[in-house]
């Protein structure tokens, strides 16, 4: 199987990070928005389709933060992922002015029930994946230095 790219969104909009709300057999879950880069598409492009899909809403893409690998068989989805090897790009991006109401986008992410605000004071009380991005997130809005790539995590 090939590796993948991925574009994913940190969206902070005061003093809250907006993410897809899931839900599984433990109960809900978060992750950031974004998703699969296609054929001929840079990752910018790619980041603003994924927004319109999944939030119903347009971003200016800023700078690039994070760079996140996964790889299915090291982690404890490993069953139903040991064939998964993503690279995931995530940028630091902003709603545009005029966004229409967000919530789940025309084409929602599989398993979206929704899409939600939570506050980044209280992040590390989520289950947000990547999991170990709850500190880098928190972290990078109070401006302290971090790495770019950040390796496999999850």
């Amino acid at each position: 199987m090939p590796i993948r790219n991925s574009a994913k969104a940190i969206i902070v909009h005061g003093d809250r990070l907006l993410a897809i709300k899931k839900k599984d057999r433990d109960g809900y879950y978060y992750i950031l928005p974004g998703g699969g880069q296609e054929h001929g598409e840079n990752l910018h492009e790619t980041l603003k389709r994924e927004c319109i899909e999944e939030i119903n809403a347009e971003v200016e893409v800023g700078n690039l933060l994070f760079i996140r690998e996964y790889i299915g068989k090291n982690h404890e989805h490993f069953e139903f992922d040991s064939e998964v090897h993503q690279i995931e790009y995530m940028f630091l991006c902003k709603l545009k002015e005029d966004c229409r109401e967000i919530g789940n986008g025309i084409v929602p992410d599989e398993g979206q029930i929704g899409v939600e605000c939570l506050p980044l004071s209280e992040l590390l009380s989520y289950r947000l994946y990547p999991q170990a991005m709850r500190t880098h997130i928190i972290d990078c809005m109070t401006a302290k230095n971090l790495p770019v790539y950040l390796g496999d995590i999850n």
